[in-house]
C-alpha cells in the first residue's frame, strides 16, 4: 500500500473517491425515488408512478379486464421472459426520458411496436373466441395495418380504456396516487 501511495499521493486520489461517491449517491437516490423495484413486478399500480397514466389506470380499473388482466398482460410480449423484460426496459427507458424532459404528448398513443404486442396479446388471451367460437380471422396487427383485417380495437373501442384519448378528457380521474418514497422522518425535518 505504501508503494502505491508513493506513486499516487493522497491529494491526487481523493477527488476520484469524492466524484465516485457523488455519482454513486446520486444514482442510488434516483433509483430509490423512481421506485425502480416496482417496475420488476406486474402490479398495475406501478403504471401510475407517472401521474399522466392515471386516467388509463382509472378506466382499466372500472373495466371487465381488471378481473382477468393487468397492464403487462396487454402491453408486454409474452413469448419468453427475456423478451418481456427487454421490452419493459426499452419502453421504460423511453417513457422515463419523455417524462423527465416533459415531452409527453397531450394524446398518448402506443408506439408502432406496441400496437403489434397489444394485438398479439388480444389474440393470445381470446384465442378460443377467435378460432373455435366465432372465427373472426384476426391474425396480426400487421394485417390490420395493411387493410387485410381489422385490429381488435377498431370494433372494441371501449375495451378496456373507453374512448379516453388524453389526460384532459378525464379531469376527475380517481386513480390512487402512489405512496411517497420520502421517509416520514425526513418529511418532519423538512417542516
Amino acid at each position: 500500500m505504501k508503494k502505491i501511495l508513493s506513486y499516487f499521493p493522497l491529494w491526487s486520489i481523493l477527488p476520484i473517491f469524492i466524484i465516485g461517491g457523488v455519482i454513486t449517491g446520486l444514482s442510488s437516490y434516483a433509483i430509490y425515488m423512481s421506485r425502480f423495484h416496482s417496475y420488476l413486478s406486474d402490479k398495475p399500480e406501478t403504471c401510475i408512478n407517472c401521474h399522466i397514466m392515471a386516467p388509463y389506470y382509472d378506466t382499466w380499473s372500472r373495466s371487465s379486464h381488471r378481473t382477468y388482466a393487468n397492464c403487462n398482460d396487454c402491453h408486454v410480449p409474452h413469448n419468453n421472459v427475456f423478451n418481456k423484460y427487454f421490452f419493459k426496459a426499452k419502453d421504460g427507458l423511453y417513457h422515463s426520458a419523455v417524462f423527465t424532459f416533459h415531452a409527453e404528448p397531450q394524446v398518448i398513443r402506443p408506439r408502432e411496436e406496441s400496437y403489434n404486442v397489444i394485438m398479439n396479446n388480444c389474440i393470445r388471451c381470446h384465442e378460443h373466441l377467435n378460432t373455435a367460437i366465432v372465427s373472426t380471422g384476426h391474425h396480426s396487427y400487421l394485417e390490420a395495418k395493411k387493410g387485410m383485417a381489422k385490429a381488435c380495437w377498431d370494433c372494441h373501442t371501449n375495451v378496456p380504456h373507453t374512448k379516453i384519448s388524453n389526460i384532459s378528457s378525464s379531469p376527475h380521474s380517481l386513480a390512487p396516487l402512489p405512496k411517497s418514497p420520502i421517509p416520514q422522518w425526513l418529511k418532519k425535518e423538512l417542516k
